[in-house]
């Protein structure tokens, strides 16, 4: 191991795509950074290009190459951190994507599942950790297959591939161009016997997803073949290819059971480690996924994770869409100063509800304005909805893997907002920990996957080992302030299911008739 070691690290989020190298110090340096948008051209269809994906990543790969290349580092391997669950359908003669990517906030099909539902959930929630939700890869590409005449024809000809973000990176990095996939990745794909790393392959027959398209298993630190020089201009090994969650719990220090972490990135992820053990999941809490945490060695290591998918994205809507703020930093700095009303709440729901039970059809709303609001106000209520939102994530973690945890690690860029991790301190009555450089949290833990197995670091243990805390965010809220704000929040919460489902049972009667 030589001092100028360093490993190419690429985040591939939804939002953007970042890449950076990362040292034996475990800081993250040479980061850059390209947007990436998102449409959404009706209610419960979220997607992407996938082809300005690749293009984008390939192009801050590139940049962050030449800086390596320029101040004498050597980059010794490349490891791949993605977003979860975002499905691409392309063809492999040209590798160009047949279909724009069903990204992971999508629900189009969730009345299709909610049929399959009452027949599937036990057995789903005992082999793959989860009941059948409100999205499905596999059922997303049998549409597609039946619906769109360029991949059925692909399909006929043995030039269709399917995969999920990894799967579609690997193939166009790695010059084996295998089609593969990670426990991290595949088990959001609700398909995944947790236990037993393998498809659950009565559930794809239920869905009528034809299994020759599955990508191979492998794990998340793994051999992915080499880079492909044309396309980068080096030669280095794929190392680990993991969900951007679990590489950021990674980058975190988030490695053993009874420790939570919250990644703050489009939505807002809170897992709490159960470690080898798979925590017994009776479907209770429907919100609360059982996840593969990370597999190595042949050993995997299982998280409880409960997400609210808009909130960095709830922020950016707010600020770019409606244009009541200039940006995500406005929200934070005046919300720093003010104070609010118990009842001025807003709840970050722009793709549904998800805890403390799904609802697809439940809307965003503020509620409590009144002529005295002030934009301050307002301000710190929109950052109040998202702490209590994770609150109740790490409420209902608790409560499914029967783990009780003593703080709360965060990561991602709204952790840089210390005005809500304070509010997020006061609502949950547990000590917050920031650690320097938290926003890096998933290009750092990605690194420390790829590495940390003799490659800069003997183990994840002393990998992790050179992590340094920025701060610690103590609850200062009296308990009966709190009881009586969280009352509030559920009462509120409450509402806005029983009007939604109130509508959704009014659309289906309206449909029926």
């Amino acid at each position: 191991m030589a001092d100028n070691d360093v490993i190419l690290s690429i985040d591939e989020g939804t939002s953007g795509t970042r890449a950076a190298l990362v040292g034996r110090d475990g800081l993250v340096f040479g980061q850059d950074y390209i947007p990436l948008d998102v449409s959404c051209p009706r209610p419960g269809t979220v997607e992407q290009d996938a082809d300005v994906l690749l293009e984008k990543t390939l192009l801050v790969c590139r940049r962050v190459i030449a800086q390596a290349q320029a101040s004498g580092k050597h980059i010794v391997a490349m490891a791949i951190a993605n977003q979860r669950c975002s499905a691409v359908l392309w063809d492999t003669l040209t590798g160009r994507s047949l279909a724009p990517v069903m990204v992971w906030q999508d629900s189009r099909h969730r009345e299709e599942l909610a049929a399959l539902s009452s027949r599937w959930d036990s057995t789903l929630v005992q082999y793959a950790g989860r009941p059948a939700g409100v999205r499905s890869p596999y059922l997303w590409a049998r549409h597609k297959l039946r619906e769109v005449p360029e991949i059925a024809q692909a399909y006929r000809e043995k030039r269709l591939a399917f995969g999920t973000i990894d799967t579609w990176l690997l193939w166009h990095l790695s010059k084996s161009r295998e089609l593969v996939t990670t426990p991290t990745n595949v088990t959001s794909g609700n398909a995944y016997v947790l236990r037993e790393h393998r498809y659950l392959d009565s559930w794809l027959d239920a869905l009528e997803f034809p299994q020759e398209l599955l990508p191979r298993l492998r794990e998340d630190a793994d051999d992915f073949g080499i880079t492909r020089h044309e396309l980068l201009g080096i030669e280095v090994p794929i190392l680990a290819c993991a969900g951007d969650q679990h590489a950021a719990a990674i980058g975190l220090g988030c490695l053993e059971r009874g420790q939570a972490m919250c990644v703050h990135g489009t939505g807002s992820f809170v897992d709490v480690l159960t470690g080898v053990d798979l925590a017994p999941h009776d479907g209770a809490h429907e919100s609360s996924l059982t996840m593969t945490a990370r597999r190595t060695h042949g050993l995997s290591r299982f998280a409880i994770e409960t997400y609210v998918p808009t909130t960095g994205s709830a922020l950016n809507w707010i600020c770019e869409k409606l244009e009541w703020f200039s940006d995500p930093k406005q929200i934070s700095e005046l919300a720093s100063g003010a104070t609010t009303s118990p009842d001025l709440l807003f709840v970050p729901a722009l793709t549904g509800l998800r805890i403390p039970s799904m609802e697809p059809a439940a809307r965003a709303s503020v509620l409590g304005i009144s002529m005295a609001t002030s934009k301050a106000e307002l301000a710190k209520a929109i950052l109040e909805g998202i702490a209590h939102s994770v609150t109740s994530c790490m409420d209902a973690n608790q409560q499914a893997s029967g783990t009780r945890v003593s703080e709360l690690l965060v990561g991602g860029g709204l952790a840089g907002s210390s005005t809500l991790l304070q509010i997020q301190a006061d609502l949950m009555g547990m000590p917050v920990r920031r650690l320097a450089e938290t926003d890096k949290a998933s290009l750092r833990g990605i690194a420390f996957l790829a590495g940390g197995s003799g490659l800069l670091w003997d183990s994840l243990e002393e990998a992790c080992a050179t992590l340094k805390t920025d701060a610690v965010f103590e609850p200062q809220m009296g308990e009966d302030e709190r009881a009586h704000r969280r009352a509030i929040w559920h009462a509120r919460v409450a509402d806005e299911l029983a009007h939604a489902r109130k509508y959704t049972r009014l659309e289906s009667t309206e449909k029926a008739a």
